[in-house]
């Protein structure tokens, strides 16, 4: 999903479990109809740097679909710490919108309720094709052996962008390619008296993100191969630690950071605040900062030891914003319409453009537009060194139970307690007591 993701707390463990007894739909009808095929509502996720951001990217090719089909869309941008929260809501009361945008890790989660038009092999031929779309997307659509519950819209990756000045500064004549180097790196930076790495601490889902990748490095995953959670295994323990010690042990990301929830940490990098951040396809929110394309360079997530790639040397989850279609929409054909609209080869360039994002389209993915050096290491990322989050029924549990857990052992090492071994599994012990029992 997208960087300004703050996750969805709370509510969500009981929202999932009263949306799987819903009916599909989440209506007492539970299917859809054109009974008002002139207009449809879209909410879409917080994409760029603010709201006002979006809808001036999103209106006009908005208005372009009206002019085109005589539909008006009913735009609405909901901030990410909302998005799940309202959605689950949506899916239980039958009172939200016809088509809507979901982080592509909560994919299988919102497939389990029911409420949304699978995109089985008819409704594929209605926007041009399963084929369209790159497989890496597809891998984060829904359960595996299910029709996807949405269709790719946004792809990203993670990458580690870094300040050239204040790695000159420093003495540092190229990115670090390795946990170690980057530790090594940020100790210099640091005695130039600036910030080495910035991280969200509290950000649920950024810290998800983190772990899952540091848990591949490990060689271990957070569920079984059954879909049994599996918090407490020795590498997820190993790959949490790690990852909160870049603050309690390694001193190269600040405490302050351990309350960064809403993008500060890419603000403090566009500022020149900090040497490097690990983020999705910032390029576009660093340039609406001021910050220039030619102040920065684009370099892989570091590995354990050698270069990115499969197996141990993952080093970015697949991201992305998948859109879906609650099938108890008043406007199915108006729906699919905007679907065949929105992943059109035109739209994706224009879209993706505006995001920094990927095309998960193939043709739109192959324009030259996106042959940029930033890009160049996104793409390769997603196509030889990223891994799907699991696609399993409680994904969105285990976001915000274990991301909860990371987010206070950071709280802990701000405030100077001890991070250790012990501590971190019995967080991550608490966080799987959260778990559905199966």
């Amino acid at each position: 999903m997208r960087s300004i993701r703050a996750a969805a707390v709370g509510a969500v463990t009981m929202s999932i479990a009263l949306a799987a007894t819903a009916c599909g739909g989440g209506s007492s009808t539970g299917g859809g109809s054109n009974d008002s095929p002139k207009t449809l509502t879209y909410w879409a996720s917080n994409q760029g740097a603010s709201i006002a951001i979006d809808k001036k990217v999103l209106q006009p090719e908005l208005d372009k679909f009206k002019k085109q089909t005589g539909i008006t869309v009913k735009l609405e941008v909901v901030p990410w710490s909302d998005l799940l929260n309202r959605i689950l809501t949506a899916t239980t009361s039958g009172q939200g919108p016809d088509v809507l945008n979901i982080g592509n890790t909560w994919s299988a989660s919102l497939q389990a309720t029911g409420a949304f038009l699978p995109w089985n092999a008819a409704n594929f031929a209605k926007i041009g094709g399963k084929d369209r779309f790159v497989d890496s997307a597809l891998g984060s659509t829904g359960a595996t052996g299910k029709d996807p519950a949405a269709v790719p819209l946004y792809s990203m990756a993670y990458a580690l962008y870094y300040n050239k000045q204040i790695f000159a500064d420093a003495g540092i004549s190229q990115p670090p390619t390795t946990w170690a180097e980057l530790v090594a790196d940020g100790k210099k930076i640091e005695a130039k008296g600036k910030q080495a790495l910035g991280a969200e601490g509290a950000n649920v889902s950024e810290n998800i993100h983190h772990t899952f990748v540091f848990a591949k490095q490990h060689g271990a995953d957070f569920f079984t191969a059954d879909g049994k959670a599996d918090f407490t295994n020795d590498g997820v323990v190993a790959a949490v630690k790690q990852y909160v010690d870049l603050m309690a042990k390694d001193k190269v990301v600040p405490v302050g950071n351990a309350e960064y929830a809403q993008n500060q940490s890419v603000s403090d990098f566009a500022k020149g605040k900090t040497a490097m951040l690990m983020w999705q396809s910032a390029s576009a929110n660093l340039k609406s900062q001021g910050m220039s394309d030619s102040s920065y360079g684009i370099a892989p997530i570091p590995v354990q030891s050698g270069t990115p790639g499969t197996g141990a040397q993952v080093n970015s989850m697949v991201a992305g914003i998948n859109l879906a279609v609650f099938k108890n929409t008043d406007n199915l054909d108006g729906c699919t319409k905007f679907v065949k609209f929105m992943t059109s080869d035109a739209e994706q360039k224009i879209l993706n453009t505006a995001y920094s994002s990927i095309p998960p389209v193939k043709a739109a993915q192959e324009d030259t537009a996106f042959n940029t050096p930033a890009n160049s290491v996104l793409k390769n990322t997603l196509a030889t060194s990223a891994a799907a989050l699991p696609q399993v029924a409680d994904e969105s549990q285990f976001e915000t139970a274990v991301g909860t857990a990371v987010k206070d052992l950071f709280a802990d090492a701000a405030a100077g307690r001890a991070v250790t071994t012990a501590s971190v599994k019995a967080e991550l012990e608490k966080a799987q007591q959260q778990m559905p029992a199966k």
